[in-house]
């Protein structure tokens, strides 16, 4: 009796009372009985006295390990003719429909996915990768706020890859609250309009800034009627700044191909100077800075290319009011169209890849 009661207050499983424990050389099984006598389908809150039957064979569940223990919940359960879903096992409070697992093991797996690589998951809590993929399905799933959509007024729209060969999940992003609202698998137009058909016409009216890339699927759908055609759309800085991190390495590979035909020596450590103007300032070791330090004295068209690119990553650093920003962008866009640096001039008038018979302005008038 005892231990059956110290095993009832250490498993703190809601409604259910502690029958049996037995011990194993890896394996602890407590035997559980629920306390309700009211039977609830697994699959709606549908719920009965009567029970249809009970199970010839126990359930079980892994709970959380208690040291090098597996801790295993066993319990013989009823089950109730559901109106809806038929004859259906009954659920339990502890564990998740279809589950071979408890909520708490669940919840712990889930919260180890989003703070560790898959190979340490796995061997933490002995299971296979697979395993954890059902496991963290089921657990958003369950704790997805179903009136998540319901306060949207600014959102951010981009992708990610989440694994090899070009896979890719669109997310949207509440700007307010700062969390993911929304995500599906691909990066098109098509996967973009799925979240405004779920979003519905009256939400979306709502929209009122969305912050993209400067890609053109996501654009396609922002413009379309009864998604966000009214609201401001701001492209997110960080891509902007990338454009002038890539017009600048159009510049670095210029200046070293006609080093290459004139000084191939000289051309060989400028080479190695690419990721001196690329990377921020800030982040380069002292002997990247002492080559920076150097391309500064020799000046040229690299150094000039790389003052522009600082100069435009400064605008949007984040410490300046909209009007600064808008006028420095201006100034940014003058100096770039007569720097005589073709990827910045371009940049500087051009306007970003817009989809057919779109009215995007160019970029220095976006801001």
């Amino acid at each position: 009796m005892r231990v059956t009661a110290a095993f009832n207050r250490l498993l703190a499983l809601p409604g259910t009372t502690v029958r049996e424990v037995s011990f194993e050389p890896a394996r602890i099984t407590v035997t559980v009985a629920l306390r309700r006598r009211r039977l609830v389908c697994a699959d709606c809150s549908y719920s009965a006295r009567a029970r249809y039957d009970t199970r010839t064979v126990n359930s079980c569940w892994r709970h959380l390990d208690l040291g090098r223990f597996r801790l295993v919940v066993v319990a013989r359960l009823r089950r109730v003719d559901c109106p809806t879903h038929g004859v259906r096992t009954e659920g339990v409070p502890f564990a998740r429909p279809e589950s071979g697992f408890t909520r708490d093991f669940e919840d712990l797996v889930a919260w180890l996915a989003t703070r560790m690589d898959k190979t340490a998951v796995t061997q933490l809590v002995r299971i296979a990768w697979q395993t954890v993929g059902a496991i963290c399905a089921r657990v958003v799933v369950d704790g997805l706020d179903p009136d998540r959509l319901d306060q949207l007024f600014e959102i951010g729209v981009d992708e990610v890859s989440w694994r090899k060969g070009h896979r890719y999940l669109t997310l949207v992003t509440d700007h307010r609250s700062g969390k993911v609202v929304w995500g599906a698998e691909g990066k098109d137009t098509a996967t973009l309009d799925r979240f405004f058909a779920e979003l519905g016409a009256d939400r979306s009216a709502r929209l009122a800034a969305v912050s993209t890339d400067m890609g053109p699927a996501f654009l396609r759908s922002l413009a379309k009627p009864g998604h966000a055609a009214q609201a401001t759309v701001c492209i997110d800085p960080f891509h902007v700044v990338k454009l002038a991190t890539d017009a600048l390495d159009q510049v670095r590979r210029q200046v070293w191909n006609q080093l290459r035909a004139v000084d191939p020596a000289k051309a060989k450590t400028f080479k190695g100077a690419r990721w001196v103007l690329l990377k921020r300032p800030e982040h380069l070791s002292d002997t990247q800075a002492a080559t920076l330090r150097k391309l500064r004295r020799h000046g040229g068209a690299a150094w000039r290319a790389y003052g522009l690119k600082e100069a435009l990553r400064e605008v949007f650093a984040g410490d300046l009011a909209p009007s600064q920003a808008t006028e420095l962008l201006d100034r940014w866009c003058a100096k770039a169209s007569r720097s005589r640096l073709a990827p910045f001039v371009t940049l500087a008038g051009s306007s970003p890849a817009a989809p057919t018979g779109s009215t995007q302005p160019r970029l220095r008038s976006r801001w």
